[in-house]
């Protein structure tokens, strides 16, 4: 089954790591990277840009809405992301929990749907 890790980080401590904490966590995202490809588990994996660089986009009666910048108002925000593959919820647990980034926030572990074309 596959499963997406949401990454949040907190940010009210995001940017406060020093810069050896910073590239300590940077290697070990990407040693736990080469773990999950070499046991065949990680789908794709990404970190994502701040909050202020988002945009939001709604269509509503047919016209595109597009918002700039921080669109709620959260102490955490999403801050990468790991699809993977799991026999079940356990083993995804247990992969989630290793997370790197989970030290310093949150990590939401969710079943992917996959959607099929009705015939």
């Amino acid at each position: 089954m596959r499963y997406i890790c949401l990454i949040y980080n907190c940010a009210d401590t995001d940017g406060t790591l020093t810069s050896a904490e910073t590239d300590e966590l940077i290697k070990a995202h990407f040693a736990f990277d080469a773990e999950l490809r070499r046991d065949g588990i990680m789908i794709h994996a990404d970190a994502l840009a701040m909050p202020d660089e988002a945009t939001v986009l709604r269509v509503r009666d047919n016209r595109l809405s597009v918002t700039d910048g921080p669109y709620v108002e959260t102490k955490e925000h999403l801050a990468g992301f790991y699809v993977i593959e799991a026999p079940g919820i356990e083993k995804a647990r247990e992969i989630a929990g290793r997370i790197p980034s989970a030290r310093f926030g949150a990590v939401e572990l969710r079943p992917v749907r996959m959607l099929t074309l009705p015939d």
